[in-house]
């Protein structure tokens, strides 16, 4: 794989490359070796450890971080940080990066990242704050990554555990190369219907932060997936007019929403987040299923390859038929 140094890539050359192919990393096998790294801020080191012991009960090798010192919030300075991630894209023996946890930081990343179209992209794990680099990847070099658990958020509290992961959709997203396979969204219908597309979005708050940048992820003909935590009602109101304004759900084809910890509404009788996602987005008339685990939640969070194409199942507690594999053998 090469990752290099290079011009910046414009707003001509990012449509060219729309047209690019999906790139596709390999899929994890019992000889896989995973990198922890730190887009963002740091982790609590028992946390981490307990992740890593948990990725090593799956099979996997984990390879060491060099040691890097937090900066304030941030889980290192700024080149520190892109360095780990760049330095980790260009090690042949390294078959996929697992983040240690989100919190905030990886959009200093995105300011002079130049990342090539890889002959061999990595597996690249992560929620919440890495959605910024995630949506980057998606826009610069169509690169599929994966919207699932963190070393410090998800792993370290095992499967099927609260705060924890769900381990069938994890292994199903970085093993299965031959076929697609099918999630159970464990949501409700806000409105009902099927619809194809592809698999995009992250954190609430970072795909509508990307918009006005270079890589302001377009959603057309996408299944878009949105979540967050700790916003109150309006907020969330706020963040989705901004993207309807912004023409963001102009032309999608269906809608995947967390459940949304820790939103609660501020007093008694007044509208929750369910409210507001049905009264803002139910208008639309695309399939909508609002309260799956995905992301920030305390229920085993779910992975969701982003970029894949499928099928979106509006009935009952939805289901999401992922039909393609997101990984290469």
């Amino acid at each position: 794989m090469t990752v290099r140094s290079g011009v910046p890539i414009t707003r001509e050359s990012a449509s060219q490359s729309e047209r690019a192919k999906v790139l596709k990393p390999r899929a994890l096998t019992d000889r896989s070796v995973i990198m922890p790294f730190a887009p963002a801020s740091p982790a609590e080191p028992s946390r981490i450890a307990a992740g890593i012991a948990e990725l090593t009960r799956l099979g996997w090798q984990v390879a060491k971080r060099a040691s890097i010192e937090n900066d304030g919030y941030f889980a290192g300075t700024t080149t520190n940080r892109r360095g780990e991630l760049v330095g980790a894209l260009g090690r042949d023996d390294i078959d996929a990066l697992v983040g240690t946890r989100g919190g905030y930081g990886s959009n200093y990343l995105l300011d002079d990242l130049h990342i090539s179209a890889p002959a061999s992209p990595k597996i690249i794990l992560g929620f919440s704050d890495l959605s910024s680099l995630q949506i980057y990847l998606w826009q610069r070099v169509k690169w599929i990554t994966f919207y699932g658990p963190m070393l410090a958020a998800g792993l370290d509290a095992g499967p099927g555990a609260a705060d924890g992961y769900d381990k069938k959709s994890l292994l199903a997203a970085l093993q299965t190369s031959e076929t697609g396979w099918t999630l159970d969204l464990q949501g409700e219908v806000l409105h009902p219907g099927e619809a194809h597309g592809r698999v995009l979005g992250g954190c609430l708050t970072l795909v509508e932060t990307a918009i006005g940048t270079q890589w302001d992820l377009e959603t057309d003909d996408a299944i878009l997936v949105l979540e967050d935590r700790g916003m109150k009602p309006w907020q969330v109101d706020r963040a989705l007019m901004h993207l309807k304004q912004a023409g963001k759900f102009a032309n999608v084809r269906g809608i995947v929403l967390g459940d949304f910890p820790e939103c609660e509404a501020p007093m008694a009788g007044s509208a929750t987040v369910r409210d507001v996602c049905q009264r803002i987005l139910a208008p639309l008339g695309v399939p909508i299923v609002f309260g799956a685990p995905i992301g920030h939640t305390m229920r085993p969070l779910l992975t969701l390859p982003l970029g894949v194409k499928a099928r979106l199942i509006s009935k009952g507690a939805g289901v999401l038929e992922i039909l393609e594999p997101a990984v290469v053998s």
